[in-house]
């Protein structure tokens, strides 16, 4: 799989991770599922996994199928601090520790709630070693005006935004302000929350004359073919489906023409 520079931090990731938003949250009889979903996408590649306390069970979810794998010291774990209270924060990041081996490779301001009162505890974390890169959320494209004010104080290492055929907003100023600065960029929602899926092209053949097999690919090639995208985080509950998503991570990229032709079956 093609690898990015994730900014100006000199780390390479992988152009596609995992995401566990609304698949993770699974009671213990299920956890064995996001294990299997986990082992097969690093098996093909992925490396970045991301998670949040908003989203239920998920992080620990992940933690376990990491450490039944024995793939935390392969993984770059991106969570989220989400709340308004400093010491919640501070509680959910002794969580996170306990989940994942007792660091965060990338922690971020889960929707920038709080970022100000977050950022400075957060630094202290990172000076002490147990967080290793700062980052800021938002789902809202109304709200991309706030995250840009992050961006601008330098004191985070990346952004992660929405990006699909039809959240494009963060293509006037998100992207080329991250690139500016040197911020990696993990691009959420390459479907739209599954909302695209359901826009496949009734013919097989158009998706094979891009390089792709299926509609989810050509969605996420879409993404990924902005070379300013570090990497795009999927989410999904089925291990066919992990497959089939990291297996867009390589080249060629699509050139603009085929962009525009993807967004149009998009209904963009």
């Amino acid at each position: 799989m093609e690898l990015r520079p994730f900014g100006e931090t000199g780390r390479l990731v992988p152009v596609v991770g995992l995401g566990t938003w609304n698949v993770f949250d699974l009671p213990p009889r299920n956890e064995s599922t996001a294990s299997e979903v986990v082992r097969t996408a690093f098996d093909r590649g992925a490396r970045l996994v991301d998670s949040s306390p908003m989203y239920g069970r998920a992080e620990g979810v992940l933690g376990r199928a990491l450490d039944a794998a024995g793939l935390r010291e392969d993984a770059l774990v991106a969570t989220k601090i989400w709340t308004r209270s400093v010491d919640e924060g501070r509680s959910q990041l002794e969580a996170q520790l306990g989940f994942f081996g007792g660091r965060v490779d990338i922690e971020q301001v889960h929707n920038l709630v709080a970022w100000r009162e977050h950022l400075g505890w957060l630094e202290a974390e990172r000076g002490a070693g147990r967080v290793d890169l700062l980052g800021a959320t938002h789902y809202r494209e109304a709200s991309f005006d706030d995250l840009i004010a992050v961006m601008r104080t330098g004191r985070i290492h990346c952004v992660q935004v929405p990006y699909n055929p039809v959240e494009r907003r963060c293509e006037s100023e998100v992207l080329p302000l991250a690139n500016e600065l040197g911020l990696g960029v993990i691009a959420m929602r390459p479907f739209a929350e599954g909302s695209l899926l359901d826009r496949e092209p009734a013919d097989p053949g158009v998706l094979r004359a891009l390089g792709v097999e299926t509609w989810a690919q050509a969605l996420l090639k879409w993404t990924l073919s902005d070379a300013r995208v570090s990497v795009v985080i999927p989410a999904t509950a089925g291990v066919e489906h992990a497959a089939d998503n990291v297996a867009v991570g390589d080249p060629p990229w699509f050139d603009e023409d085929q962009r525009s032709l993807v967004a149009r079956w998009a209904g963009a």
